[in-house]
């Protein structure tokens, strides 16, 4: 069986997405779920420079390592993708113009779907502009739903096509 491939999209691919990549990936780690994950982003502001230093910061306080490059979404990496997962409503609109334009029909989904303490809000927000709070929830709200999402896709709910 081919391991799914799932794809986490956020806008520059600095903070959110990469940080749900490593995310999902030690979710699949711990329960033994076979995964191939990326991440990329909507812009192409920072193509090639690894994860803002203030979410390395974050994350490796909370115990998980960023690492990689940054790289723009594009038409080949959402038809490669079995899921991918949109850290907010923007990019979730821009996936799906990108899709509908490109004819790739993927599983396109906001990330916080999975969250079980979302409430009303979907978004991840971006700590890009904010203090070093906001690149610490992130990280928390990350792992907590990429557990979630590692669930689901075991239990075949998600990552199918």
């Amino acid at each position: 069986m081919t391991r799914p491939i799932v794809l986490a999209v956020c806008l520059g691919n600095i903070c959110r997405s990469p940080t749900a990549e490593a995310a999902l990936r030690e979710a699949a780690d711990e329960l033994g779920v076979e995964l191939d994950v990326r991440s990329a982003g909507t812009g192409d502001w920072h193509v090639g420079h690894p994860p803002d230093p203030r979410m390395r910061e974050a994350a490796a306080a909370q115990g998980l390592s960023l690492s990689g490059t940054a790289e723009q979404v594009d038409a080949a990496s959402l038809d490669a993708s079995h899921l991918v997962l949109a850290m907010d409503r923007s990019n979730l609109a821009d996936l799906q113009r990108l899709a509908h334009v490109a004819q790739v029909s993927t599983d396109i989904r906001l990330f916080r779907d999975f969250d079980p303490e979302a409430g009303g809000d979907a978004d991840v927000p971006d700590p890009y502009y904010g203090g070093p709070d906001g690149f610490v929830e992130v990280v928390r709200m990350v792992r907590r739903t990429s557990r979630q999402v590692v669930e689901l896709i075991a239990s075949g709910e998600l990552g199918k096509r």
